[in-house]
């Protein structure tokens, strides 16, 4: 009989053991129903990926424990790998452990632990030394989890122990691209050591990460067996023949507007539903940014959980009032106008003095951007839903926001997406179902806070804008760099400029979700008091 192993991708909530455990054994149970002999989860399943300074208490670890032996003894019929924290005399360890007939069988140590973009396992894990393989039904198979495979040496210590084939736990964070290089690396690993892996990756959103899932197969060519959708849980049966995977089920890459959007769902959807937010609250004001994070709103929680509110001012256009009734009348939403002018008029009072003899500038602006906030924030207080921000990557790298004002709320939906991929998101959400009024797309963006402004009026076009920050955030070129590349020089002085004295709002700013290389996040620890001046 052929070796047959499941693959459970699942959405782990951090902390909640018994919770976790239980989708550990619904997904068992059901690959015992389809016969498969294994069932592979993704890496620290059990308690949810990344647990941060969970891991810094013993009592942490003592609770895990607990949980993987009522785990095990609750299962039946099929072996199960789970990824789990174990202490061990004093040392504590990223591990997997298989489960079979209600016992411990053997215990695997994550080797390769990442300390770069959003890993920090050097801070609370020891690394393992020791190989470990297994016998499933005949067949000699090696564990690695995750980063074990990004480098030679796990691997090919398996294959040395006599491993057949590779089984390795995940929790791979998305990002764009992401995909292709985990399927490049594996390539890498199956070329070195010519053994076929099967590969489960953890779903889900967890405060800024999104894990798509994504799960696969390759045999000990590299060729594509098996893989599993993005961004939902699910179950695959991989089944084994003379020491290969064979064929099956491969679901079809998306385009990255789909897999960006998908990934913006789950991570809101996650968010609110796994702190327990009844729902969510969004400032409409006609603009890109807000019709965008509404829909991504209603596409992950439902309508009848989204509510939108204008708060128009003496400088709000009537075609930004009337495309945002089109777009609730699209989307079919509770919506409430809140006008502000009479908040306006009391500031300005309460001010007069203060302000006498002095030009008005961006400080009037700030302040109608506050009373935005706070009016927001109220409605957010009395219901206990949470306010989602509406400000985008290109904004939040040139400080072209407001404390308090706009960057006022919970969590921020487009905080990784640059304004040149709003626009391009904005669009394929048309092409799923009419959501956004055409003119939304098509008008000279604006913050509408005083008579005539754009965008453009402060900033440079928004793919210069967008190319400028890319170099320079992800790609880590210098100003010279930039330049050399065709950059004209004033714009990529005042990018670099704005970049970095924003740095103080951007770390006040709401955690958001990440999906490029480098977000304004976990990988991004840039100094807030910083004399440093990049030489031109």
């Amino acid at each position: 009989m052929p070796l047959k192993i499941a693959i459970a991708q699942i959405n782990a909530t951090v902390g909640d053991l018994a919770g976790n455990a239980a989708r550990i054994l619904d997904f068992a149970q059901r690959a015992r129903a389809l016969g498969a002999d294994l069932l592979l989860t993704p890496e620290l399943v059990l308690c949810g990926y990344p647990p941060e300074d969970l891991l810094l208490r013993q009592d942490f670890y003592v609770a895990c424990e607990r949980e993987l032996d009522r785990l095990a003894a609750a299962l039946q019929g099929i072996d199960v790998l789970v990824g789990h924290p174990l202490e061990r005399e004093g040392c504590c360890f990223n591990a997997a452990t298989l489960l079979s007939n209600g016992a411990r069988v053997a215990t695997y140590c994550k080797q390769r632990l990442p300390n770069y973009e959003v890993f920090d396992e050097e801070r609370y894990f020891d690394s393992g030394d020791t190989p470990c393989v297994v016998a499933i039904k005949g067949v000699r198979c090696g564990i690695n989890i995750c980063a074990d495979v990004w480098e030679a040496g796990a691997a090919d210590r398996a294959r040395e122990s006599g491993a057949e084939v590779l089984l390795v736990l995940n929790a791979s964070p998305y990002h764009i691209g992401k995909q292709e290089r985990r399927t490049e690396v594996l390539r890498e690993r199956i070329t070195a050591t010519g053994l076929p892996v099967v590969y489960a990756n953890l779903v889900g959103g967890q405060d800024e990460l999104v894990f798509d899932g994504g799960s696969f197969a390759m045999d000990s060519h590299g060729a594509l067996c098996c893989q599993l959708p993005k961004f939902e849980e699910a179950l695959a049966l991989v089944e084994f023949d003379n020491g290969q995977p064979q064929p099956g089920v491969i679901v079809a890459e998306q385009a990255v507007e789909a897999e960006v959007y998908r990934a913006l769902v789950i991570g809101v959807r996650d968010y609110l539903g796994k702190n327990g937010f009844p729902g969510a609250i969004i400032g409409l004001s006609g603009g890109i940014d807000s019709a965008l994070t509404l829909c991504i709103a209603v596409d992950a929680l439902g309508a009848d959980k989204v509510r939108a509110v204008m708060m128009p001012s003496p400088y709000t256009a009537e075609i930004s009032l009337a495309d945002s009734r089109e777009m609730i009348r699209l989307l079919g939403v509770r919506y409430d106008e809140i006008a502000i002018a009479p908040a306006m008029q009391v500031f300005a009072g309460m001010l007069e003095k203060e302000f006498a003899g002095l030009p008005a500038d961006t400080t009037e602006e700030n302040i109608q951007a506050r009373i935005r906030g706070m009016l927001l924030m109220a409605l957010s207080n009395k219901s206990g839903s949470l306010v989602l921000t509406t400000g985008n990557k290109s904004e939040m790298a040139v400080g072209y926001c407001t404390l308090y004002g706009d960057m006022a709320g919970g969590f921020a939906v487009i905080k990784d997406i640059a304004k040149t991929l709003v626009y391009r998101l904005a669009r394929w959400r048309n092409t799923v179902s009419q959501a956004i009024p055409e003119r939304i797309i098509t008008r000279p963006p604006s913050a509408e806070l005083k008579p005539g402004q754009t965008d453009q009026d402060n900033l440079p076009a928004y793919d210069v804008l967008d190319a400028i920050i890319e170099d320079y955030m992800v790609n880590d070129l210098s100003p010279r760099q930039i330049i050399a590349r065709g950059h004209a020089e004033p714009d990529v002085r005042r990018v670099v400029h704005l970049l970095k004295i924003s740095e103080y709002k951007r770390r006040q700013s709401p955690v958001g979700i990440r999906v490029t290389q480098r977000g304004f996040g976990k990988d991004w620890r840039f100094p807030i008091t910083n004399r440093y001046r990049d030489p031109y």
